[in-house]
């Protein structure tokens, strides 16, 4: 997703509608330095606002991710490219904020180690536990009962982990 060039498009359609940045927050319920921020190309909405924001435009959802007015015989194309580009940008998310848990966790287990002159050694089947349930989240593309299950049975085993490397 090109972030500026959403920006920009939003900043001229809201203009089109003769919005100020203010009136567009306050019909979104969120703050105008949020819209500003879009339209600066600094971040994106939430994508809970993309369907009251394109209403509010006169523009298609379809139009605000690709950043353009669509002519009609390129409305298929574009939506195959805006989903493909969204579920990149859901899929980095993901794995950012994973490894920030992952770090910030690891972090945490190191302190208690350190604190408890135990061996760091726990830390390795701590990790492969956090490690699997971010697996099978991120990973799995067809959820099942089973999957539920394996991701409960990771979960507890995270949890008889952590409490043991804690009492040891």
């Amino acid at each position: 997703m090109n972030q500026e060039k959403i920006g920009k498009f939003i900043a001229n359609m809201r203009k089109e509608k003769n919005l100020t940045q203010e009136e567009l927050a306050t019909k979104l319920g969120i703050t105008k330095n949020a819209v500003s921020k879009w339209e600066r190309g600094l971040c994106l909405m939430d994508m809970a606002l993309l369907k009251p924001l394109s209403e509010i435009l006169g523009v298609s959802v379809n139009e605000i991710l690709a950043g353009e007015i669509i002519e009609d015989k390129d409305i298929e194309k574009k939506s195959e490219e805006n989903i493909v580009k969204l579920t990149e940008l859901i899929d980095l998310k993901t794995i950012r904020y994973g490894i920030i848990g992952m770090a910030l966790f690891f972090i945490v287990l190191v302190i208690i180690s350190f604190f408890k002159d135990t061996s760091p050694s726990a830390l390795v089947s701590l990790l492969c536990a956090y490690n699997s349930i971010t697996f099978l989240s991120r990973y799995k593309i067809k959820k099942t009962q089973s999957d539920f299950i394996s991701g409960i049975l990771f979960f507890i085993a995270l949890i008889c982990n952590t409490t043991a490397f804690i009492l040891s």
